[in-house]
């Protein structure tokens, strides 16, 4: 009996080791399978072979060191489709395959496996729908930030262990299905940033273990459901950015957990309702953008953890509700664009911790508190457009915090202090439109952050100051006073200032020719003076002057012949002044109106501007013939000569080869002698190659005339071509900013095609430069690309939009400054396939293949987009790009800031953190899908360099 129950336990034994020795094999086998169903660039799965235990691979757990238990591969690089096999392991609890390059549809099998209890698939390119099936254990399952459409399928009900349902940054169309409230277990709920459509279910009410519920971004509509009330454990509700109307439900005033309530940009009514601040636990409350009104009621004193508290853009009316003053952690207040009145709390800022003010657009009155840098953070003081008097408080000279300062159009009076002239950190100064007096260059300017100064419209007088403590100005703004003497010559010093406005003054003297050092300067204003002299001749070198006014003065002189040969220059005003002689016939003054040059001696010109003929002195009849037989004797030999010379220009401009004959044309006349269509065709090699794009490659070429250096891009798109396309490109190229790469040849045969550009010192993709740059520079290079879309839709007559805004046309210079390759907008006139494959362009830019200011605006933030994620959508498909959009719009709601930031400048984000979640904003702004809700150009110009700096949390952020 003890042998043959001895041989029973062996036999036992033997059938469990077979067994296991299977499954491990099988296991093995499944894994295999895997790795070889993906690319792996950074070989993160180097060791997944034979000779190691599978327990030991990378990203592998087991249980009881024999089973596959976790599979951990996120944020590894690893693309391809993915395998079934992963789903199949007998004993898988937690899959995490996150943060990948994934793509395809989900498998079939993605629900059969009934141990699973938490998977991860977010941040991929996952497409197709939800996978069918269901797995009652699962408790996290995360689709988000991939392409995943379809409906929401009635059957999620059966996945009654969820815990955490995340199906947000994708593409799911449809309503929100009312089964969903059989998930009785469900804590976090995130369908945000999709396409959904319909009602709030107001089944959710039954969902009683709801923490969070983020369905923002969407398109849903009715009105917020009262039964949400009923969720005493929620913490988080955010509904932003959608359609619900109707009013505020009372009920809400029963969620006495909830930390976070955003319901900002929708279409909401009424009254704020008194229950709401009930919610003493709330730490930010975002309720703006919507049709609100009534008034704040001083019962906000029972929100003592209020930290954030978002009101503008409503219909508020009454005074600022004193209560404010006594919250002590309140950090951020924004009631701008309402219509309040009565005085700002006197005490407001002494017992909190405020960091941003904004009560812009109101109608305060009364004076500026002194105690609102109490802590020693403000850094955002916008209070523009009321009715306030009285001095600006001397506190606030003492405010080192200060970074933004919008005091404009009030009724402010007094000097200004001489340490408000010395806050180091300033970097936008607007006090314009007030009534302040006093002499401004007996202060010492030590602002060394300072970027624009606007002191327009006020009443300073005395001289200017010659500097301003700061390299960085790009904008100055001191007209309307009463400034007397000289413009100082150190104003030639501001190496970065792109717009100066001194008119409506008593200046006197010369215009400093010093100014002409300012390569930037794209609009000079000097009008309403009291100058003299001539226009300085270095005034026609520079390179992007746009605009010139130098009317109602006591100019004189003749005008520079040159300076209508400044191609940049679009818009002159010379009128009311002493000048004399022919009016320059080229540039400009070609198109020039006669009110421009009124108020002269001047002559020529007279075509458009009025002026008389210039008249010549009378000679002897017989001179006339002999005059009029030279005149002809010099045209035939001038007709011959240029005969010869367009024949011998014609041989060095066309050149026969095996691809057909090559034509090139100089856009810029100081290059026509160096560069030849051999230099072109010659350095179209590999070793030549600086800079490689998705659809591009870009060469370095150089003449061998004179050695001169210069960049060609080759253009792969037969699209391009076009006789129309190089129409619109040559008009492209007589443009000149700064920031914009200057385009000075074209070269094609019947073909291929490229174009000539000016050499730029180190410069790369935008993509390849952006792990490389500090987040300093990335704000710079958002706001300096603004503006050149800014100049480009404003300032240039007619306006210039640009067909394909991608990160593929901006490059970065050695010294980081960003530089724009132009395209024209008939570049979007292309068959479907092509159309398609632009990437970032607006969707009704695909439907009616037109591009309009707000069709740029789009394109613009998708780039401001890929400068604070470091992510670059691929140009292939509409898709694709829809994704990086949706992702951002679903991250903004999320607002986990360490899941979407680029990891390049993670750690300065403690001290940028404000500043780097407001530019995601404005990149959501102008990448709404509907096109009259985008901000204007030079509404984005204005919020981009109002972006706030500050650790504080702000709406959204948690």
């Amino acid at each position: 009996m003890v042998e043959r129950g001895t041989g029973t336990w062996f036999l036992v034994l033997m059938v469990f080791f077979f067994s296991f020795y299977v499954s491990n094999g099988e296991e093995r086998e499944l894994l295999l399978s895997f790795k070889a169903s993906i690319n792996d660039p950074l070989g993160f799965l180097s060791n997944w072979n034979s000779s190691n235990a599978f327990c030991n691979w990378c990203g592998i757990t087991c249980m009881n060191s024999s089973r596959v238990s976790v599979i951990e591969l996120s944020g590894k690089n690893i693309s391809g489709e993915l395998s079934s096999s992963v789903f199949r392991l007998p004993f898988i609890q937690t899959i995490n395959l996150s943060d990948n390059e994934l793509s395809g549809e989900f498998p079939t099998e993605t629900f059969s496996c009934l141990s699973l209890r938490y998977l991860n698939l977010s941040n991929n390119n996952f497409t197709g729908s939800i996978p069918r099936g269901s797995i009652s254990g699962l408790e996290t399952l995360d689709l988000s930030n991939n392409m995943v459409s379809g409906e929401i399928p009635a059957e999620i009900r059966l996945f009654s262990g969820l815990k955490v349902l995340d199906l947000g940054g994708n593409v799911l169309k449809g309503k929100i299905p009312n089964s969903i409230s059989n998930l009785k277990s469900l804590q976090i709920l995130t369908l945000a940033s999709n396409q959904l459509v319909g009602e709030i279910p107001r089944e959710l009410g039954l969902m009683r273990s709801l923490k969070w519920i983020y369905l923002g971004y969407n398109n849903l509509s009715g009105e917020i459901p009262k039964e949400i009330g009923a969720l005493a454990s929620l913490n988080h509700l955010d509904l932003v950015y959608n359609n619900l109307t109707g009013e505020i439900p009372l009920s809400l005033g029963n969620l006495t957990d909830l930390h976070y309530l955003f319901l900002y940009q929708n279409k909401l009514t009424g009254l704020i309702p008194l229950s709401v601040f009930n919610l003493r636990k709330l730490i930010s409350l975002d309720l703006s953008d919507n049709s609100l009104f009534g008034e704040i009621p001083e019962l906000i004193i029972q929100l003592q953890n209020l930290e954030i508290l978002h009101l503008f853009s409503n219909n508020l009316t009454g005074k600022i509700p004193k209560a404010l003053a006594s919250l002590p952690r309140l950090q951020v207040l924004q009631l701008w664009s309402n219509k309040l009145s009565g005085e700002i709390p006197t005490h407001l800022g002494i017992q909190n911790n405020l960091t941003a003010l904004d009560l812009s657009t109101n109608n305060l009155d009364g004076e500026i508190p002194e105690g609102l840098c109490s802590s020693g953070r403000l850094f955002k003081l916008i209070l523009f457009s009321n009715f306030l008097k009285g001095e600006i408080p001397k506190s606030l000279s003492y405010c080192r915090s200060l970074q933004r300062i919008r005091l404009q159009n009030n009724r402010l009076s007094g000097e200004i202090s001489s340490e408000f002239t010395k806050l180091p950190l300033v970097y936008y100064l607007d006090i314009s439109g007030n009534n302040l007096s006093g002499r401004i260059d007996r202060r010492k300017w030590d602002m060394p952050s300072l970027q624009m100064l606007n002191l327009a419209r006020n009443s300073f007088f005395g001289k200017l100051p010659e500097s301003f403590g700061s390299n960085k100005l790009e904008s100055l703004d001191l007209s309307e006073n009463s400034f007397s003497d000289i413009i100082p010559e150190g104003f030639g010093d501001l190496s970065e200032i792109m717009q100066l406005k001194l008119s409506k003054n008593q200046l006197t003297g010369l215009i400093p020719g010093e100014l002409s050092s300012c390569k930037k300067l794209v609009n000079i204003d000097l009008s309403h003076n009291l100058l003299t002299g001539q226009i300085p001749f270095g005034l026609s070198e520079m390179p992007v002057l746009s605009e010139l006014d130098l009317s109602e003065n006591h100019l004189s002189g003749e005008i520079p012949p040159d300076l209508g040969k400044v191609e940049s220059l679009l818009k002159i005003n010379i009128s009311h002044n002493h000048f004399h002689g022919g009016l320059p016939m080229t540039g400009a003054f070609l198109a020039i109106n006669s009110s421009a040059v009124a108020g002269n001696n001047l002559c020529g010109g007279e075509i458009t501007s009025g002026l008389r003929p210039c008249k010549t002195a009378k000679r002897p009849i017989w001179w006339f013939f002999v005059s009029s037989l030279l005149v002809v004797l010099a045209v035939l030999s001038v007709f011959i000569a240029v005969s010869i010379r367009r024949r011998n220009k014609s041989l060095q401009k066309k050149v026969c080869s095996e691809d057909g004959i090559w034509e090139l044309q100089i856009l810029d006349s100081k290059v026509s002698n160096s560069v030849t269509i051999d230099d072109i065709l010659s350095s179209m090699k590999e070793e030549n190659v600086i800079c490689r794009g998705r659809k591009a490659t870009v060469y370095t070429g150089k003449s061998a005339i004179d050695g001169m250096q210069f960049s060609i891009e080759e253009i792969d798109d037969n699209h391009s071509l076009a006789s129309s396309y190089w129409t619109e490109m040559a008009e492209m190229g007589k443009l000149r900013h700064p920031n914009v790469a200057q385009l000075i040849g074209i070269c094609k045969s019947e073909k291929d095609g490229f174009l000539v550009y000016e050499f730029i010192e180190g410069k790369k993709y935008l993509r390849d430069a952006l792990p490389g740059l500090c987040w300093e520079h990335r704000r710079r290079i958002a706001i300096r690309i603004a503006k050149t879309l800014w100049y480009l839709h404003y300032h240039c007559s007619p306006s210039a939009l640009i067909g394909n805004l991608s990160p593929e046309k901006l490059i970065v210079d050695g010294k980081d400054e960003p530089r724009l390759r132009l395209s024209p907008p008939g570049f979007v006139r292309t068959d479907s396939k092509s159309f398609l494959s632009l990437g970032n362009v607006a969707p009704e830019t695909r439907e009616k293949r037109e591009i309009t200011e707000k069709s740029n605006i789009y394109s613009f933030g998708i780039l401001l987009i890929e400068i604070l994620t470091g992510k670059s959508p691929p140009d292939v498909e509409f898709g694709v790009h829809g994704c990086i959009v949706e992702w951002a719009r679903y991250c903004y709601s999320d607002c986990h800031l360490n899941t979407w930031i680029d990891p390049a400048i993670k750690a300065q984000m403690s001290n940028n953190q404000n500043e780097i979640v407001e530019m995601m904003n404005v990149a959501l702004l102008c990448t709404n899908g509907d096109p009259t809700a985008r901000p204007c150009t030079s509404d984005v110009v204005k919020n981009l360099e109002s972006l706030s700096r500050s650790s504080s949390c702000v709406s959204g952020l948690f």
